[in-house]
């Protein structure tokens, strides 16, 4: 069932959440230009960043064991889960290097439990470092934009574990697609609290115009190239 109907079977929260919808995220016409706008310039973007991707590939291989690619399950819109793609940026056995080194350092957990980030991250390649502060290991997500199953601009895609976090806000998360940029980047990415995570993805799900997602593009290449809050 669509989350976004409001018929007597949609359950009481998925109506609520529908009815507190931009009109810029259920408007036919306004998904379309959006959608327009999603392969305009994701095309465009995979275009230019062909010989960036070889390059990075090879840095990836030639610096630490493991694959060049990373996928990692996410919530997407409707509930629906898919796997979000990056280059990889970690060590292998990443999950037991950051079990050892928050019971080294137990006074990081709850910056780990608070935002699922750490300033100081062990599991962090040498060239994961420089492909995180430019924000380049994002850049296979251009084809989960392709297939529809992210946006160029949206809210950030969660993990399972952090629904619990969204509370009521959750339902009005899965009404829109995640996406590849947002308020929450555009703003200071990992120099901003979880908190205030939460009420830019609350704002733009409430008010999103395509002037909107215009003006969040043009201030993520602004952060992008200062590498504001990446780490």
């Amino acid at each position: 069932m669509d989350p976004r109907t409001t018929s007597p079977g949609c359950p009481p929260d998925a109506a609520l959440a529908a009815g507190q919808l931009s009109a810029g995220l259920r408007d036919s016409g306004a998904l379309l230009v959006k959608r327009i706008l999603d392969i305009v310039v994701a095309t465009i973007l995979l275009f230019l960043a062909i010989p960036f991707a070889v390059f990075i590939a090879l840095a990836i291989v030639l610096d630490s064991r493991g694959p060049v690619f990373f996928a990692h399950p996410r919530i997407g819109k409707g509930n629906r889960t898919f796997r979000l793609f990056k280059f990889r940026t970690m060590v292998r056995d990443a999950d037991t290097v950051l079990e050892e080194y928050l019971s080294a350092h137990p006074d990081l957990r709850s910056e780990w439990n608070e935002t699922h980030k750490l300033k100081i991250d062990p599991r962090v390649t040498r060239v994961g470092r420089l492909l995180r502060r430019t924000s380049l290991d994002e850049l296979p997500q251009l084809f989960s934009v392709l297939g529809g199953e992210m946006s160029m601009v949206g809210p950030r895609p969660i993990v399972e574990d952090e629904i619990q976090k969204y509370g009521p806000l959750f339902a009005l998360y899965l009404q829109a697609k995640p996406g590849l940029t947002g308020l929450w980047q555009a703003s200071g990415r990992r120099d901003n609290s979880y908190q205030t995570r939460l009420a830019l993805d609350r704002r733009y799900l409430q008010e999103r115009t395509l002037g909107m997602d215009l003006l969040v593009l043009l201030k993520t290449i602004r952060v992008v190239l200062l590498g504001h809050g990446a780490y």
